[in-house]
């Protein structure tokens, strides 16, 4: 254990905490950013910083503080207890149970630095930019390219006992440009991001590719307010399960506030949905051998042919359910749907006519009732194939009736994500055009 929490841990015990725990997180980062070949901005990230929460009895008090000093975790400590003193109780209030801590910290592979210094990070997103640039005569404007490296250590303890360190690296590339014909602009982008900077698509591959998607836009067109299928691209996919997770967690179920409220053990997905918790994967974005209270994270199925088998709890919202905690608190670890063995080209064709949606935009979800509203853009289909570019639209519905009525899940997955989808089929949505 670092002298650091241990001093934290054992202040806590001294002025009187009952439990307490302690982190430290570390992180470093550069970011570049360049648009029409020129340097917009370079900015160097380094943090730091000690949180330290304390139990007197069933009062809670925290703090942080970015002086790791004696005399700064000292000042932390006092300042903890002294919130808790003043606080009033909850008997929901305390450390995660002792025997679910973690015991177990298998090598996850998560922390591959990139040896990359602003002069050469300043030349990938030249190339990226340059050869989105390079696509069509059409693309005349470039909202820019970036490149983005950090690196994370954090260590947590606790009073139970526990102590666990875990370190980890994000690295992305992406570009975005304006492409003109007429009076008319359309802009798009494309990114990619890893653990590993080897498993980076090329800035080539990128801008390339955010070149051809920006032109492919033009065109675009308003279509009648009809009924239709729709058909969601894996980046957006995903986040129609991150409603769903939003819907099954501890929070939203204790405070009755979620859709999915009473709906466990009966089905809420089309029986093609599973989708599992996997935390242990070797390189995951989401990957953790615990959780935010130290808890072992396991993996999970968490709706089984469209069944919902369980939730997502912190120690804190399982004993206001009544339950125990899933080893969820800080979130989903890796959920991984199941998916087809078609790709999004026969996903098109099997939509026969409909949408494809490439761009949400807004945020008119409703995590109590469900209602789903929020504007759009994509691609118009007729009999199987892309006919043309549409935009200003919005696309409606009900989560519940959206989930149900999943049709299909493609094999487009992106392996680089904390969810792992391909292209989602909807037989039937709402959308709202001229």
């Amino acid at each position: 254990m670092s002298p650091q929490l241990m001093q934290a841990l054992e202040s806590a015990k001294r002025a009187g905490a009952t439990q307490a725990e302690a982190s430290i997180s570390i992180s470093r980062g550069l970011t570049v950013g360049v648009r029409k070949g020129e340097v917009e901005s370079v900015e160097f990230q380094h943090d730091r910083d000690m949180g330290i929460t304390v139990y007197f009895g069933q009062r809670k008090g925290n703090a942080s503080t970015g002086d790791l000093s004696a005399d700064g975790i000292a000042q932390a400590v006092a300042a903890a207890c002294a919130i808790a003193k003043v606080t009033g109780e909850d008997p929901c209030n305390g450390l995660a149970d002792a025997s679910l801590m973690a015991t177990l910290f298998p090598d996850l592979d998560l922390d591959h630095p990139w040896d990359i210094n602003a002069e050469s990070a300043v030349d990938l997103a030249r190339e990226c930019e340059a050869a989105a640039l390079a696509v069509d005569a059409r693309i005349t404007q470039s909202e820019g390219a970036s490149v983005n490296t950090h690196r994370g250590v954090s260590m947590m303890a606790n009073t139970h006992g526990f102590f666990g360190g875990r370190s980890g690296t994000q690295h992305s590339l992406s570009c975005a440009v304006i492409a003109t014909q007429a009076e008319e602009m359309q802009r798009d982008y494309w990114y990619s991001n890893a653990r590993r900077a080897s498993d980076l698509m090329s800035a080539q591959e990128i801008g390339r590719k955010a070149g051809e998607r920006t032109v492919a836009r033009l065109g675009a067109r308003k279509i009648e307010t009809q009924q239709a299928p729709v058909l969601f691209v894996p980046e957006l996919a995903r986040g129609l399960f991150g409603h769903f997770a939003g819907a099954i967690s501890g929070g939203s179920l204790y405070r009755k506030a979620t859709f999915l409220l009473d709906k466990l053990g009966q089905p809420v997905f089309s029986p093609l949905v599973t989708l599992t918790q996997q935390p242990l994967i070797l390189r995951g974005a989401g990957s953790s051998a615990y959780d935010n209270e130290g808890v072992a994270t396991s993996e999970r199925v968490l709706v089984d042919q469209g069944v919902l088998q369980g939730w997502l709890l912190g120690s804190y919202s399982a004993r206001k359910l009544g339950l125990q905690t899933t080893g969820n608190a800080g979130g989903i670890f890796n959920l991984i749907a199941k998916t087809g063995d078609k790709d999004f080209k026969q996903l098109v064709s099997d939509m026969g006519t409909g949408l494809i949606v490439t761009e949400l935009m807004g945020q008119g979800v409703n995590g109590v009732t469900g209602d789903y509203s929020r504007g759009a853009a994509g691609f118009w289909v007729e009999n199987g194939e892309i006919a043309y570019p549409v935009q200003e639209l919005t696309i409606a519905g009900n989560l519940l009736e959206i989930f149900m009525g999943i049709q299909a899940i493609g094999n487009d997955i992106d392996p680089f994500s904390n969810t792992r989808t391909g292209s989602i089929l909807i037989d039937r949505m709402t959308i709202a055009g001229s």
